[in-house]
Formats: structure tokens, sequence, C-alpha cells
């Protein structure tokens, strides 16, 4: 997912505990982004963010270079989530490094990511503007909950249990989409959606982008 612009599964008893992915951030994020290599971001028109990513079987060596190829990626963008798909490899895995709204920073890995349905009483909306580093340079308004809660493993394969509320809420949402095969932008109205890709035709990428020709 991209900076902010500036100006279905029930709980089970399985794995109920949040993980604590706020302590040791700058630690953490810096030794996957130092082992790691950025690579270019695909964007939307790209087959491989168009359908739904391969589970991640294979918890080894190859996946965690992935993930520090994916922190490197990430930095470079500029962004505060990626998904495996946004660098081309067609499996369920993303990575965060996101603020709160509370000015929180939280920095981790999902596999295998999937979203728990909330009860009425947390599905308050929040229509703030989103971005993706799949559709640089665009932003629109996007009605989300702001809080969320997403299930799946680590890099290691261990089960994980994220939330987040507000800007890191539309984050796990966001990513969460991706590994789905849908952009933000499929979430928007045509007239929304056109506006969207016309911000992006009209814009200059901050990063390397991968061409769809």
């Amino acid at each position: 997912m991209a900076q902010r612009e500036t100006d279905q599964q029930s709980v089970n008893d399985e794995f109920d505990e949040f993980i604590v992915d706020t302590e040791d951030c700058e630690e953490r994020e810096r030794a996957h982004r130092e082992r790691g290599t950025s690579r270019p971001i695909t964007v939307v028109g790209n087959p491989v963010l168009h359908r739904e990513c391969k589970d991640v079987t294979e918890f080894d060596d190859e996946l965690a270079q992935l993930v520090d190829d994916m922190f490197a990626s990430q930095r470079a963008a500029e962004g505060v989530g990626l998904a495996a798909n946004q660098i081309g490899v067609d499996l369920k895995v993303f990575v965060y490094d996101c603020m709160d709204d509370e000015g929180v920073r939280h920095v981790g890995t999902v596999c295998n990511p999937v979203l728990e349905d909330l009860p009425a009483e947390r599905r308050v909306l929040d229509d703030s503007n989103e971005g993706c580093l799949s559709v640089p340079t665009a932003y629109a308004s996007l009605a989300r909950p702001d809080y969320a809660v997403v299930r799946g493993q680590d890099a290691k394969g261990n089960p994980v249990r994220v939330q987040g509320t507000g800007y890191f809420a539309r984050c796990l949402q966001h990513e969460t989409d991706h590994l789905y095969g849908r952009l933000y932008i499929d979430r928007l109205s045509k007239r929304d959606r056109k506006d969207a890709l016309k911000q992006m035709a009209e814009g200059t990428p901050r990063y390397p982008v991968v061409p769809n020709d």
C-alpha cells in the first residue's frame, strides 16, 4: 500500500493471541532490508495482480529471501505494505511497516492471510484516501472498516493473528485483497476507478515499475 497522500474467517480457539509487532521495529525492518534486494513494482494490468495467489506451503530459505526482498522493495518505493504479487511473485505473503492512527509503528509478515469477520459493532467505516504502489500516483476515497483482524502464518510457518486500527487496519485489508487478486480501485465506482487510472496515466512513478507490454 502507498503512503497516505499528503495535504472471513470466524474466531476459533486455535490461536487467539495477537502478535506483538510493535517492538524493535527499526532493527527488524533494517535487518530484512539489508539482506534483501529491491525489485521493481508490478502495476495494474499485470496478470499476476488480477488472480488469487498460491498458498505458501514451504517455509524455507527461499521464502525468507523473498520476505527480505519485499522489505527492501517496500522501502525503496516508500510504501507501508507490499504483497508478493506486487513484485511478480505468485504467493500469498505480504509485509508491512505501517503506523496506526495513534502513531505506533507496526512491522511484520503474514503468509496465507485471511480477514476475520467483524461483529456489527466493529464495522465502523472510514472513508479516507487510499493509494497503492501498483497504481502509482493515484489516490481515491474508499470506505473500509477502521478495525481489522488478519489470521495467517509467519515466515517460519507459525500461526499469527494481527489486529489493526485506523490506517493500519486499512493496510491489512488492502494487502490481503492483493493476494486474492483485488486492487483497491476494483472496489471503487466506475467513475472513481476511471479517475484513479487517469491520475496514474498523468503521473510519473517515483520508483521502478514493470511495464505491462
